[in-house]
């Protein structure tokens, strides 16, 4: 393909993004993929440079952009050679005419902006959209000591994380294998790390109420040395469905699934009132720590979505608390920046809950900020995605 080819291909798969975030359609990702299998004229080499052009143009435009074309154009004003393949030449894109305005470079949506600023430095803005590293967990439930010293020789270690490890550059020819031996899982240190906050060990009943397809559910089922139970829930049978396969793999022998109907999850779980050690939320939230992963997120952020969430998240902390047994612990996470999302939710439950008190301190987590009722991570000071965390206890 030709570079003017290249940007003319990227304009078209954006223009499917934006109908997708408008849509609540497929991730960019996996448009990209879909449109490269369609295009199989398309080398490696193309590939490569079709997928960064997107991405660049995601990342520059905060706001929601008209056209795949705008956004292009957009992200031509700050790149000449790239504007230079504006010429009309075959199969590449039209000129740019006199009076065509490219979607404005922004980090966050104009309308989030007045919501972010007094809960993050607007220093700290930018690393919400840098380049994400490749983080993963090794699975202490199949690692021997051999295996662990074949990765720290490949990958390097995430001090405060004993069972995580950064993957350098491009790949490693080794994390395919171990993925599919279940001796490693990919997830973000920030992922890991808000775990710790979660106060299990062997024999406990623990609750993973927004478990998805499983992630920290597996986490939990190791520090649980793989005794006592383990119940991952959620509403998503699609996500859901894939954590009983990743547990089969992982070794994971104490975990079961309850899939919720939305607004209606105490009839599934009503046997389990006042039962739970310990019962995490990782709710539904904005997303906007991991925008460095899927910057298109910032697109598919409305205002009526934020107020949805909030909503959701404050259904979700109210059928947690009532999981919980008297002494038992509520750990709440949402992987977001916006204090409406974590710090006020929080003090909202707490002001409203007799009997609850927050219980986390600096001893809690190896690393991270105190926010408020809880602890924050961001990826300008921790070089992890961003997530609030609080733990809960139940005192009565």
């Amino acid at each position: 393909m030709t570079p003017a080819a290249r940007v003319q291909t990227a304009i078209e798969l954006l223009d499917q993004i934006i109908a997708a975030c408008r849509e609540n359609g497929p991730a960019a990702d996996r448009i990209i993929v879909e449109g490269m299998r369609a295009r199989r004229y398309a080398g490696s080499k193309d590939r490569r440079a079709i997928r960064d052009l997107v991405f660049r143009a995601i990342r520059r435009a905060g706001d929601l952009p008209d056209t795949g074309r705008a956004a292009m154009i957009g992200l031509a004003a700050d790149d000449p050679e790239l504007a230079a393949l504006f010429d009309g030449a075959p199969y590449g894109p039209a000129p740019i005419g006199a009076g065509e305005a490219g979607a404005p470079a922004t980090l966050v949506p104009g309308w989030l902006q007045s919501l972010l600023a007094p809960s993050l430095p607007m220093t700290d803005w930018p690393a919400l959209l840098e380049r994400a590293p490749l983080d993963v967990r090794i699975n202490r439930l199949k690692a021997d000591d051999a295996a662990v010293a074949g990765f720290d020789a490949e990958w390097s270690p995430i001090a405060g994380l004993a069972d995580a490890r950064r993957v350098m550059g491009e790949g490693s020819p080794a994390l395919h294998a171990a993925m599919e031996e279940g001796l490693v899982e990919v997830q973000d240190a920030g992922s890991q790390l808000v775990t710790l906050a979660c106060p299990v060990a062997p024999a406990i009943l623990a609750v993973d109420l927004c478990a998805g397809a499983g992630g920290k559910t597996l986490a939990l089922a190791a520090m649980m040395a793989n005794k006592g139970r383990i119940i991952g829930c959620d509403t998503d049978r699609a996500r859901l469905s894939r954590l009983m396969p990743r547990a089969a793999r992982a070794g994971v022998t104490i975990a079961e699934t309850r899939l919720l109907n939305p607004g209606r999850e105490m009839a599934a779980l009503e046997d389990l009132a006042e039962a739970a050690d310990m019962v995490l939320i990782d709710a539904p939230c904005s997303g906007m720590g991991t925008w460095r992963r899927n910057p298109e997120g910032r697109w598919r952020l409305t205002p009526d979505r934020l107020a949805r969430l909030n909503r959701t998240q404050r259904a979700l902390l109210d059928v947690g608390a009532r999981l919980v047994r008297p002494g038992g612990t509520l750990v709440y996470v949402v992987c977001s920046l916006l204090d409406v999302e974590g710090r006020e939710a929080v003090e909202t439950f707490l002001a409203e809950h007799a009997g609850w008190v927050a219980d986390m301190s600096a001893a809690a987590l190896p690393f991270g900020d105190a926010h408020g009722p809880g602890w924050r991570l961001t990826p300008a000071r921790h070089d992890t995605d961003g997530f609030f965390v609080a733990r809960l206890k139940r005192a009565w």
